[in-house]
């Protein structure tokens, strides 16, 4: 990179260098900045052309500058003679004004270091482009080095040569003395001009119908820059001291050969013995063979012969060469208009703008663009002419890279895009939108473009918003979003519910049902649908405008209409629509089937979510009896396991590691006599009278509740308590770790949910496990069979179980106990082997017979107290399974098999029956 730097630096400066030694103190630079170094032309090509600009107007010209140190070598006298030939030909080319001829826009000015002059803008002359590159700059610049000379440049160049000798030899009586490559200037638009009048010979008697030229004799002591290049020099100059306007002419036919040759001449000259080589010249002339000229075009072969003649008067004039075949080429005289143009009036200049876009096609793109672009562009100041012109400089603009439409195209059309009349201009352009919008940068777009079609929309000409509806879709993809959403889609509607015209209405319709596409769902279901609300008209058009695009966004895969929408807005707005008068069985016909199509994909999306819903549903009861069933069975385990650990705690290490298979298979005698007793024991407890109720309901204070909830543990705790080793009771009164149960029946299996047997282990543990749900461990003070205010439904209090990352066996009696307070142990010598393997199992209602009836009557709440809370953490459950309180849909929970306890129990029987309703 740094390379690249210094290389750039080292160039502009040599440049600057060059310029400032050449023109730095000429009375040019006064007027006219000197830029590039560009090209170089005139005799010997010793003179330098620069880029240049006017200061007061910023024009563009060329800056001719001879630098006076070419010419060191040479003797005083010498470098005056050439000083004076360089002087006269600009100055004769100064007095000169011909199309064909170099302009100059501002005469010689000389210096002490140089001479100098400007034109107009140059690209190169004519032996730059064929090859000669003396006194070019270094590095030699691409585009001359790449330059290529087309078929039809070569064509109209010459002609233009042509032309431009036939008004010197007409008009002016003057004989240019000089006429080769080096003097023939291509200015920037590739027009070939002459230059270079050093030794021109003016006619002698101008006045009279033949000629004399007088001609000095060839000196070979002057400078090269003080003679005419003589590899262009007809014969007769130097053999016979003569010259008239055929010499001229052989001059152009050396130049034509040279064109078609790659700038070699048809004759090599020796300077030193010039004599003998034009003899030689002679010679080869008078028998040219048509090898010689086989790189010319056939049709102009014969007519540079001639031109190479050796006799003057053979030779083709001027006027004759401006006429011949070979010009008659439509490209070169589709150029030779354009140089004319000026001189035409409107209605020729139409009639030639018609048919160009037929002729545009066969010209090179440098062509065009050099030649024809800029007169076109030129034509757009006069308005009758821009919808003649616009259309080619649009074809041009096809052709043109996007760096090349900005550049040369784009500015002079910026004018345009504002020009609201003729109406053409506007319906060109709409027409080649899609061109515009993908060349034209974005900024452009927005200022320029975009707000034409709005105008557009917007115009009072019904055809005018017409054309521009239809032609919206197809550049639509072009347009960027937030324009589309937020100018164009809304001058859109406008149109649509303003107009008058039914064209345009519906022509609005179907421009929206096009270009949805293009548009953001939401954006339609929310701007464009409830537009279509809007519109007043029903006539059958507009009516099936309207279904179009409901048709268009319910079947788009992008877009869609949501089942909300359908059934809440589309279907309601269309259904009405479908039953118009105006519409006649077609127009219905296809109301219907849309219709149709949007009930079923609601009833097919709506039913499909319904039955996904259901599955969920059932899905999760099913989850739920699952969870249940493996709680029940993972507790059975439990217990199982600890409840004949504990049996076996009185033993000693050994007997306590003895597999449960080991103790199920046998009895000691000690565990018989145990077994016995207890057996006694219950039949004495099942043979006791049951209490006699109270006439009246009780409220029990709050102390007295405490001892009788006190008595209920002491004889629930005689069950469990020595299965129970040391529950561990939290510094506050409460569990450090509770087992995930709630205050109810424990089932090892989900059998007969009316009779439930008591299995080995601790499954007599009153308690009803339900999924997720544990006994809340942080109150004190609890009573368990609290009714809620107005029933005398027994409820338990449940909490959700938390997770269980210590768990730790505790009996639910235990639970009661910690609840209550009451820490106290119980005396279960009785019952030391009630829960042993191998014993029969015992039933519910027997074990309900083992105490009296009477302490249920303590925990039935007077009718209409309220109920107590247990924790809030826990939703209430009813015991009996009745619904609304979380135990519906669970199959051991079934509200037939625990009916409806009631608020008071009126005789011992109803006790004893609600008790064994309760626990099975």
């Amino acid at each position: 990179m740094e390379s690249m730097l210094n290389k750039l630096k080292s160039t502009v400066t040599k440049v600057t260098a060059d310029v400032t030694s050449a023109v730095m103190g000429n009375p040019v630079t006064r007027e006219f900045d000197v830029g590039r170094h560009i090209a170089s032309g005139g005799n010997g090509l010793a003179w330098k052309i620069f880029d240049g600009t006017k200061k007061s107007t910023k024009q563009e010209v060329a800056v001719f500058v001879f630098d006076k140190k070419l010419i060191d070598k040479y003797q005083k006298f010498e470098k005056d003679q050439i000083i004076d030939s360089l002087r006269r030909g600009v100055q004769q080319l100064t007095r000169l004004r011909h199309p064909r001829l170099l302009t100059v826009q501002h005469p010689l000015e000389e210096s002490r270091d140089c001479l100098a002059f400007c034109t107009e803008p140059v690209f190169a002359s004519l032996a730059n482009v064929l090859g000669c590159w003396d006194n070019l700059p270094s590095p030699l610049p691409s585009d001359i080095k790449e330059y290529k000379l087309y078929d039809v440049e070569m064509k109209y160049g010459l002609l233009q040569v042509s032309e431009g000798l036939s008004f010197l030899h007409s008009s002016v009586k003057m004989v240019h003395g000089n006429i080769t490559s080096e003097n023939i200037i291509l200015n920037k638009s590739g027009a070939w001009k002459i230059m270079g009048f050093d030794f021109c010979i003016p006619s002698t008697n101008p006045s009279e119908q033949e000629l004399k030229f007088p001609c000095k004799e060839w000196d070979p002591n002057l400078p090269s820059l003080c003679l005419p290049n003589p590899e262009y020099l007809a014969p007769e100059y130097i053999l016979s001291v003569s010259c008239e306007t055929a010499s001229d002419m052989y001059s152009l036919g050396a130049v034509m050969y040279s064109v078609f040759n790659k700038g070699k001449p048809i004759f090599e000259v020796n300077k030193q013995d010039i004599y003998k080589s034009f003899s030689r010249q002679l010679d080869q002339l008078s028998r040219l063979s048509s090898s010689a000229l086989q790189n010319i075009p056939e049709e102009v072969r014969e007519h540079i012969k001639l031109l190479l003649n050796v006799a003057p008067t053979v030779r083709p004039d001027a006027d004759q060469m401006t006429k011949i075949p070979f010009f008659d080429d439509v490209g070169a005289m589709t150029l030779q208009y354009f140089d004319s143009l000026f001189q035409r009036d409107n209605l020729q200049k139409s009639q030639f703008f018609k048919g160009l876009p037929k002729v545009l096609p066969k010209l090179p793109k440098r062509v065009i663009i050099q030649r024809i672009l800029p007169p076109l562009t030129s034509e757009f100041v006069n308005p009758d002419m821009v919808p003649f012109v616009l259309p080619n400089v649009l074809l041009i603009a096809e052709e043109c890279t996007k760096e090349e439409y900005v550049k040369l195209i784009l500015p002079d059309l910026a004018p345009v895009f504002k020009q609201q009349e003729p109406i053409q201009i506007l319906l060109i352009f709409l027409q080649k939108m899609d061109l515009l919008l993908t060349k034209t940068p974005p900024d452009e777009i927005k200022n320029s473009v975009l707000p034409m079609v709005y105008r557009a929309l917007e115009a009072p000409s019904i055809q005018i918003q017409e054309l521009c509806l239809n032609i919206i879709p197809t550049f639509a993809n072009l347009i960027d979003y937030p324009s589309m959403k937020n100018a164009l889609i809304p001058r859109i509607k406008n149109a649509c519910l303003q107009t008058s015209s039914l064209a345009v209405r519906v022509n609005s319709l179907v421009c929206l049902g096009k270009i949805l596409e293009y548009l953001d769902k939401w954006f339609v279901l929310d701007d464009i649908l409830p537009f279509l609300q809007q519109i007043p008209s029903k006539e059958p058009a507009v009516l099936m405008g309207i279904l179009g695009i409901y048709k268009c966004t319910f079947t788009h895969k992008k877009l869609g209409i949501t089942k909300e929408q359908l059934a809440g807005k589309v279907l309601p707005h269309l259904i009405p629509l479908s039953i118009e008068n105006n519409l006649n069985l077609n127009q219905f016909n296809s109301f219907i089937c849309v219709i149709k199509d949007m009930l079923n994909r609601l009833e097919a999306e709506h039913k499909t979510k319904l039955e996904q819903l259901h599955v969920m549903q059932e899905q999760q009861k099913l989850q739920h009896v699952i969870f249940f069933f493996n709680q029940f069975e993972q507790i059975d385990k439990v217990f199982n396991s600890i409840g004949t650990d504990l049996l076996t705690s009185g033993s000693d290490s050994k007997e306590n590691e003895l597999s449960s298979k080991q103790r199920k298979t046998s009895l000691t005698l000690e565990e018989k006599q145990k077994l016995a007793k207890e057996q006694e024991q219950a039949q004495k407890l099942k043979n006791q009278q049951p209490l006699k109720p109270q006439t009246h309901t009780i409220t029990p204070p709050v102390k007295q509740a405490k001892d009788l909830t006190e008595t209920l543990i002491d004889n629930m705790s005689s069950l469990t308590n020595h299965s129970i080793s040391k529950p561990k009771v939290a510094s506050s009164g409460s569990f450090s770790s509770v087992p995930p149960m709630g205050i109810g029946m424990g089932f090892s299996s989900p059998v007969d949910s009316t009779k439930r047997n008591i299995t080995n282990g601790l499954n007599t543990t009153i308690g009803l496990q339900t999924s997720g749900f544990s006994m809340g461990a942080g109150t004190t003070n609890q009573n368990f069979f609290s009714s809620p205010s107005g029933t005398g439904t027994a409820k338990v209090n449940i909490v959700p179980a938390p997770n269980m990352p210590n768990y730790s066996p505790v009996s639910a009696t235990s639970a009661v106990s910690q609840l209550t307070q009451q820490n106290r142990p119980a005396d279960m010598s009785s019952l030391d082997n009630l829960f042993g393997p191998q014993k029969p199992k015992v039933s519910m209602n027997q074990l309900a017979q083992q105490k009296s009836t009477s302490w249920v009557n303590q925990f039935v709440p007077p009718q209409g107290s309220p109920g107590t809370t247990s924790s809030v953490l826990g939703p209430q459950m009813n015991i009996v399974g009745q619904p609304g309180f979380g135990m519906q849909g669970n199959p051991f929970f079934n509200p037939q098999n625990f009916p409806q306890p009631t608020n008071t129990m009126t005789s011992s029987s109803s006790a004893s029956n609600d008790l064994k309703d309760l626990f099975g």
